[in-house]
């Protein structure tokens, strides 16, 4: 039935019928209208310091329920403050929409005060940047916009909103919410890949990418159990599979155990399922050939526009995880496989690999705090980082076995670890979230701490701080030994920083004082950051910075 209301109230009816929960916003002049509407909207909202904080909270929503996460930002300067989280969704593969004021109808094309060619800025890390100029279409816009965010691979939207078209007067119906299009594997390439796997002798299993639910996580682990394969989890999808079941073999981020590496290159049959096998995981594009693989390649994605990009694959199937992975739990094992024991060689040497940490250099070793929280934080915890070498301990030491519980970027993007953590807070209040940030990375959004405390979210934020930003003096050290510049930081007192705000903070100077310290942060029941001083020499869980530099100068003198 038609109603009669604002076009920004069709645009908020629209949220509640997909069943948005929560937005993020800044707020604007340039959607004032729809802010009303949402005044009394059952939906929850989440005013925000800096719309890239917004777009990232709006990302890590998507990213935990495989929903489009929802933000709004105004116009101009608001929608490029933004445009760290549109990258963010892009590259990740994350499901997010946007709306985005805009200058009145009438004043466009004269370079009004904050006006943008939304299409133009953020056509290329969209998957559709729309504009609405009639109200009556407004439910036709959002509905499309959650198909399109949704749809193969997922990715972000941008929606751009005229400030007078929203308190304009419409009848128009409501459209119905979009359903996901899950797309099921056929029985020809079923058997296909049957036939492959009874021929292969080193076979692996690759898990990655998006789309994925606690259902298809446990299709995914019978199939591995049936046909004893062991299991990979591509960077940054370590929930996809239980680190502790005896078929996991490891992850491909940053630092990868060299004996997972030379597994993969030794490999007959690789299965990729769920992802790309992009850039990070893949090792710089090294560990296959391109485009033809020397191993044969078996593709599952569930857009047929990525399979084929990289890598030219001997089956490909286009299927999302939510269908493929059922079909392949259902497949029967061949009687007898040459690969048998593989799958326990590989958890060994994952075990081997992760169990227990590296000496460090200084006087805190965050390889021992990581293992101290994986033995003492409930699996139903959740992680949230954003980027910085300090990530590198979280990989090989800390242990994901809960479906979503690690939100970060495979985009690599700092800034993420705080904004993402109230985010997930807001969505599970009685969950433990805990934000793991380096020094740099924690400053380039730590003002959402405010938001933490506005909002009484009792986040634990651990900041490592090491007074440099060490990727970047990694690489420095690596290609200019000596030479170093523009990677030294002279960090605030950041215990005092949460104290200022209103929260709770704490200082860790040796490894031994950060369990009293974290336990001190959560009875607190406030937002609160342990700040972690860890030395600028402790750059990778395996080697040291000053190590880098020496090996750098002794290629040097050597040519």
């Amino acid at each position: 039935m038609s109603k009669f209301r604002t076009a920004a109230q069709v645009l908020v009816d629209q949220l509640a019928i997909h069943g948005v929960e929560h937005v993020f916003c800044v707020p604007g002049e340039s959607f004032l209208p729809v802010l009303d509407a949402l005044h009394d909207s059952p939906i929850q909202m989440t005013v925000c310091r800096q719309e890239g904080g917004a777009a990232m909270m709006a990302d890590a929503v998507g990213k935990a329920t495989g929903r489009p996460g929802i933000c709004f930002v105004t116009r101009g300067p608001g929608a490029t403050n933004a445009s760290a989280g549109i990258h963010i969704a892009q590259q990740d593969s994350t499901p997010l929409i946007m709306f985005v004021g805009q200058v009145d109808r009438k004043m466009k094309e004269r370079g009004a005060f904050q006006e943008l060619d939304y299409r133009a800025v953020f056509g290329s890390m969209t998957k559709w940047t729309a504009e609405i100029d009639d109200p009556a279409r407004m439910a036709e816009f959002v509905s499309r916009a959650f198909h399109q965010a949704t749809a193969g691979r997922p990715g972000p939207v941008v929606i751009a909103l005229p400030e007078d078209m929203l308190s304009e007067m419409v009848e128009v119906e409501d459209a119905p919410p979009a359903k996901d299009v899950e797309i099921a594997p056929g029985g020809e390439d079923l058997a296909q890949l049957s036939s492959m796997l009874a021929a292969a002798e080193r076979p692996l299993l690759i898990v990655g990418g998006t789309r994925w639910d606690e259902d298809a996580c446990s299709h995914i682990t019978r199939f591995a159990e049936r046909h004893q394969l062991p299991v990979i989890t591509s960077y940054r999808r370590l929930p996809l599979f239980d680190p502790l079941h005896p078929n996991y073999a490891g992850d491909l981020g940053i630092g990868p155990n060299p004996k997972l590496i030379s597994r993969i290159r030794n490999a007959d049959l690789l299965i990729i399922a769920g992802g790309r096998l992009g850039e990070i995981a893949s090792q710089g594009y090294s560990l296959l050939d391109i485009p033809s693989p020397a191993s044969k390649l078996v593709h599952i994605y569930p857009d047929a526009m990525e399979i084929g990009r990289v890598y030219a694959p001997a089956l490909s199937i286009n299927a999302s995880p939510r269908r493929f992975a059922p079909a392949l739990a259902g497949l029967d094992a061949p009687s007898s496989v040459k690969w048998a024991g593989s799958a326990d060689e590989a958890h060994a040497e994952y075990l081997a690999w992760t169990d227990k940490e590296t000496p460090q250099p200084g006087d805190v070793n965050l390889g021992t705090i990581m293992v101290w929280l994986r033995e003492n934080l409930g699996p139903d915890t959740i992680l949230c980082n954003g980027a910085g070498n300090y990530a590198s301990w979280i990989h090989r030491f800390y242990r994901f076995r809960k479906f979503a519980s690690h939100i970060a970027p495979t985009s690599a993007s700092m800034g993420y670890g705080m904004p993402s953590a109230v985010a997930m807070q807001r969505l599970y209040p009685d969950r433990t979230v805990i934000s793991v940030n380096g020094d740099g990375d924690f400053l380039m959004n730590g003002q959402e701490f405010a938001i933490a405390v506005q909002y009484q979210l009792p986040i634990v934020v651990l900041v490592c701080d090491n007074g440099i930003y060490g990727t970047i003096r990694m690489h420095q050290e690596r290609e200019y030994p000596g030479r170093r510049i523009a990677t030294d930081l002279r960090n605030p007192d950041f215990a005092g920083y949460a104290r200022v705000f209103g929260g709770f903070g704490v200082t860790v100077d040796r490894t031994e004082d950060f369990p009293a310290a974290f336990e001190a942060a959560r009875a607190s029941r406030l937002p609160s950051i342990v700040h972690i001083k860890i030395s600028p020499e402790a750059i990778l869980p395996g080697t040291t910075l000053s190590k880098i530099s020496e090996q750098a100068r002794q290629r040097q003198q050597s040519k």
